[in-house]
């Protein structure tokens, strides 16, 4: 591609143990600010697949017996080419998903950061010793890892949730296979590439293409997997969690979400619309944590909207590689027909929107940021992911009740809240239904903390020194001395 500084971060083929594979079908990839064809990446057939599996299987012998301080070498190597890289990475992902460049640079840093974690986690794998119960017993445990793991991962976050799942496994000394969503592979393909240069191992480190279903299948239902992750809709996720259960495989998923952002009469009204407007229209708002509904207090309601809807008129929709740019394109016509959908419904219930005074021409996947009010909990948008720039504000009076319309969702991934009330900060954030809670603050992702919902949003975590327990188990070990 003749956009990028290192043309060998282009790759148009797959990545199975160590070579890059070619089919004779093809899936063609565009990119979301006009439908140009990027490129064509192979649609892999079911041999294929299980051939990659088999050949994963095969490689892992030795990764694992590798000490994990040699591991953690080649993995930091694997980090320092991705940081070396990150011009190219990012204009590579803002072509193929649309997000702003500078977004698309702090997502190849953010993804990057996983390896780093990882790699020294890996050395930090420890068993223990357990008090006998019989004085000639000595017990103790160790952990091992899983096994070939298998990754499905989406298009919103093309880079970090690859290193999210394949950093702690291969930390763990398990091989790992990764299918990326048909509309972002060419960053993960750039990956593996520079996973090849770090000196992975061939077998470790795999990416997949091909029909979603198909690939779906295998690796979820493959006997020699062992472990299965997920990022992507809860819908898609309750289908894989089921045929996960055929050969009884650890699953982690990381579903949808509907994350409420509470704003009590006392918080830092300035913080607070800033952080809402980061929160919500990050990635044009196609993130699992986004903020799906704003509750804001009926005394500061008026103001709130005022400055909010301010600062939501500044933004700027258009290519993602305008460096002016706040929204890119949404990444498929599917996802608009989805959002336009529950518009419509909340505005036929009442809802109105605010007209900010900037709005484009909508064509194509490009869309205005839009504004909600009046919206109440009979609208399908209060209730369903909206994956998308439109924002509906709420009104509240009681701390209780919010608190119960905010639990009021099969969802419980994020959640967000607003207070300078130190005890009120322990209250709502332990009344809470969800796997993870901001508190005067909408950015909350980081590599050190773990990630991961309650609820239906999934089970697991990823990051922090929990996100490798998935890649383990955990061996007890009984010795009679007698």
């Amino acid at each position: 591609m003749k956009l990028l500084t290192n043309s060998a971060l282009f790759r148009q083929s797959c990545y199975i143990n160590g070579l890059w594979v070619d089919s004779a079908k093809k899936i063609a990839v565009t990119n979301p600010v006009d439908q140009t064809v990027l490129g064509n990446i192979p649609s892999l057939n079911i041999t294929q697949v299980d051939e990659a599996i088999e050949q994963a299987h095969l490689a892992m012998a030795g990764w694992q017996q590798q000490t994990a301080k040699s591991r953690a070498i080649i993995l930091r190597r694997w980090f320092e080419l991705i940081e070396a890289n990150v011009d190219d990475l990012g204009r590579l992902m803002t072509l193929e998903q649309g997000k702003p460049l500078h977004e698309a640079k702090g997502e190849i840093r953010y993804a990057a950061s996983f390896i780093e974690w990882f790699a020294e986690e890996g050395k930090r794998v420890y068993g223990e010793t357990i008090p006998q119960t019989v004085g000639s017993n000595r017990l103790s445990t160790i952990k091992q890892p899983i096994g070939v793991c298998s990754a499905i991962t989406p298009w919103n976050f093309p880079a970090a949730m690859i290193t999210r799942k394949a950093a702690p496994a291969l930390a763990a000394g398990c091989s790992i296979i990764i299918k990326p969503a048909t509309e972002t592979p060419f960053t993960a393909l750039a990956l593996a590439q520079l996973a090849d240069e770090a000196g992975i191992p061939a077998g470790i480190f795999n990416v997949i293409t091909g029909d979603s279903t198909l690939l779906g299948e295998r690796l979820t239902k493959h006997a020699l997997i062992s472990k299965f992750s997920f990022t992507g809709s809860t819908q898609v996720g309750r289908i894989l969690s089921e045929q996960c259960a055929s050969t009884i495989k650890k699953t982690s998923l990381e579903l949808g979400g509907n994350a409420p952002f509470i704003v009590f009469a006392d918080a830092d009204m300035d913080k607070a619309v800033n952080s809402a407007v980061q929160a919500k229209f990050r990635n044009g708002g196609q993130t699992c944590v986004c903020v799906n509904r704003f509750y804001i207090h009926d005394a500061i309601f008026d103001e709130f909207q005022t400055k909010f809807t301010a600062e939501v008129a500044k933004l700027k929709v258009g290519n993602g590689l305008d460096v002016e740019t706040d929204i890119g394109p949404m990444i498929t016509s599917k996802a608009i027909d989805s959002m336009n959908k529950l518009l419509v419904d909340a505005l036929s219930k009442g809802a109105r929107r605010i007209m900010l005074g900037n709005e484009i021409e909508e064509h194509d996947h490009f869309i205005n940021p839009k504004v909600l009010v009046d919206v109440d909990d009979s609208m399908d948008i209060v209730h369903e992911e909206i994956f998308g720039p439109i924002a509906t504000l709420i009104r509240f009076k009681d701390e209780n009740e919010v608190i119960q319309r905010a639990n009021n969702t099969i969802y419980g991934l994020a959640a967000y809240f607003f207070t300078q009330d130190v005890n009120r900060v322990y209250r709502v954030a332990e009344k809470l239904q969800s796997g993870m809670v901001g508190i005067n603050t909408g950015m909350i992702s980081n590599e050190v903390a773990p990630f991961g919902g309650v609820k239906q949003s999934g089970l697991g975590k990823e990051g922090s020194h929990y996100g490798i327990d998935d890649y383990l188990s955990v061996k007890y070990l009984c010795l009679d001395l007698g």
